[in-house]
């Protein structure tokens, strides 16, 4: 087949699977073998780099102090195609690079735009479309092999069964990311009424009651919601926890209960202690102490009921952090009131909170076969640096003395027991952010002690000591995970030809979990008559075969 007939035929191929879009590309690249010896380069021979990344509205690549800090360093001219922020149309035209054959030597992502999975990896490295980094990485990159090998369980994440790393993936150990299934309440309205942080989940009906029925922000009129969330932001994880270990997050990034069970991948959602959660969550429903609209609203609406002008009417939230649903500083003060209440104790003494791994698997730097052994070289150089205090440093944060600061006598990092290495310095409100880092397209070797050594502020309810406010709210949740039931989706690799399956398995397991947990909830479906049918329905979907592949997957990761 003809190059140019290939790219006829493959210009369309947008809705194809990835095995057709790996067919489309195979062959059309000026492919390069890393099973030959890469050439030995010494110093940094000049490059043009052709780099598909994402770019946000506030931002050029092409002009950004970054890249031509990058540019100088390692003698690169960078071509760059450009997408967007979101993730639709971002995925889209990865796709369509692809598809077309004219795609670039080196994609750059960014994990919650779009990312290349785990199967789309192994797709690709068997078509030859994108490059093993393995080679690359023993040669011309000491500081990726040093973390990596510091960090089994990044190393995991990014290695292949057939031992390749064909994608780099970010590592970004958020702390307070980590523990996302998070309630904030409004503590003034606690201090108002004489009531204490609920400890048990009838603890919480009580102060839920009190802040529908006693008017705590003194205006008179019945306008408090005890408590509401939004679509992405769930509500159910934190009550759930109460009664059985639920993994979900509520950030949106893991819908999946998969659990293990006695070394057995199971899912909790057809468990009789998640039918108990969601009779109590239904209990509170009925009583109207849940916001109606917790299950169907967008954040910018939450935050509209947090912003609410005039009286404060939001008691608390089920978010990863306060600034989701009111503004980090707002004029009168009220994001102040809210604190994080520590995981419930539920009636039969389960008190549980959600672990969820906070990097994404796959990979965001992935080398093609359009790139030289001598564009190889430089690429890994360029993300080596990365890896480095000082290349993780400005490219996440940019120019030193405009964006970020080395911290001055006094200033305390986040764990109080590190040497802060850096602070960034705040931006003018309503400014146009600087075009002078990567920001997270930078963020690889993010671990949690680059993280707090960040100099904050110790005033946690100020906006520079937001940061620090999260990281002690976390120490409320760390440890109340049911490490034993961990299911760690971030090793299991799926074999390829099963991709498919698994994607429309899980899709439509975890879509009928959640659309009959409103049901449940809201009342439309009946637990008492429901249930039966409810479970026989998840049979339905072959749960016994999504179980089964898992399982497999599972049973062949090292080092468990």
């Amino acid at each position: 087949m003809s190059v140019q007939f290939r790219r006829t035929i493959c210009a369309a191929a947008v809705g194809l699977t990835l095995a057709a879009l790996a067919a489309c590309s195979s062959g059309s690249g000026d492919s390069s073998d890393q099973s030959k010896p890469l050439p030995t380069v010494t110093g940094n021979p000049a490059v043009t780099l052709n780099v598909f990344a994402p770019q946000g509205p506030d931002f050029n690549l092409a002009t950004n102090a970054f890249t031509k800090l990058a540019s100088q360093k390692f003698n690169i001219t960078f071509k760059w195609q450009t997408t967007t922020y979101d993730a639709g149309p971002a995925k889209e035209k990865r796709q369509i690079s692809l598809a077309s054959g004219d795609y670039p030597d080196l994609y750059m992502l960014i994990p919650w735009v779009d990312q290349f999975t785990q199967a789309d990896l192994l797709k690709l490295g068997s078509q030859g479309v994108i490059l093993p980094l393995n080679q690359l990485i023993d040669q011309y990159a000491p500081n990726i092999k040093k973390a990596l090998d510091a960090t089994p369980d990044w190393k995991a994440m990014a290695t292949a069964p057939d031992g390749k790393i064909y994608g780099m993936p970010q590592w970004v150990d958020c702390y307070h990311c980590t523990y996302q299934d998070k309630l904030w309440m409004n503590s003034a309205w606690l201090k108002k009424l004489g009531l204490q942080q609920p400890k048990t989940t009838e603890d919480m009906r009580k102060v839920l009651e009190a802040f529908k029925t006693q008017d705590p922000n003194g205006n008179g009129k019945a306008d408090e919601i005890p408590i509401s969330a939004d679509v992405r932001d769930s509500l159910i994880p934190y009550f759930m926890n109460a009664f059985i270990y639920d993994p979900q997050g509520t950030s949106g990034n893991n819908n999946s209960t998969l659990v293990l069970n006695n070394g057995k991948v199971d899912i909790q959602a057809n468990k009789d202690g998640w039918k108990q959660g969601l009779a109590y969550i239904n209990s509170l429903y009925k009583e109207g102490l849940i916001d109606k609209g917790a299950f169907t609203q967008n954040p910018d609406a939450l935050q509209q009921q947090g912003d609410h002008a005039g009286a404060t009417v939001l008691g608390s939230a089920t978010v990863l952090h306060p600034g989701i649903f009111v503004t980090v500083g707002s004029p009168d003060g009220r994001d102040k009131q809210y604190d994080a209440v520590p995981p419930l104790t539920g009636p039969d003494g389960a008190n549980f909170t959600g672990y969820n791994f906070p990097s994404v698997p796959g990979g965001t730097f992935v080398l093609t076969n359009k790139a030289t052994p001598e564009k190889q070289i430089q690429a890994i150089k360029l993300l080596d640096y990365l890896f480095t205090q000082d290349g993780e440093i400005n490219g996440m944060f940019g120019t030193e003395g405009k964006t970020w600061a080395k911290p001055a006598a006094g200033e305390v990092a986040l764990d109080k027991s590190l040497k802060p290495l850096y602070r960034q310095i705040p931006q003018k409100a309503g400014a146009n952010p600087p075009n002078t880092a990567w920001q997270a397209m930078a963020q690889y070797n993010n671990t949690a002690q680059f993280r707090a050594a960040e100099s904050v502020s110790t005033d946690i309810y100020s906006q520079a000591g937001y940061e620090r406010r999260l990281f002690e709210a976390t120490k409320l949740y760390e440890g109340k995970e049911d490490k034993a039931q961990t299911y760690p989706y971030w090793k299991v690799w799926i074999d390829p030809s099963l991709g498919s399956e698994v994607a429309t398995l899980q899709t439509n397991i975890e879509n009928y979990v959640q659309q009959n947990a409103l049901q449940f909830i809201t009342g439309s479906k009946d637990l008492n008559k429901d249930w039966d049918a409810y479970v026989k329905g998840l049979d339905g979907l072959g749960l016994k075969r999504y179980l089964e592949i898992q399982q497999t997957a599972y049973d062949k990761v090292p080092n468990k």
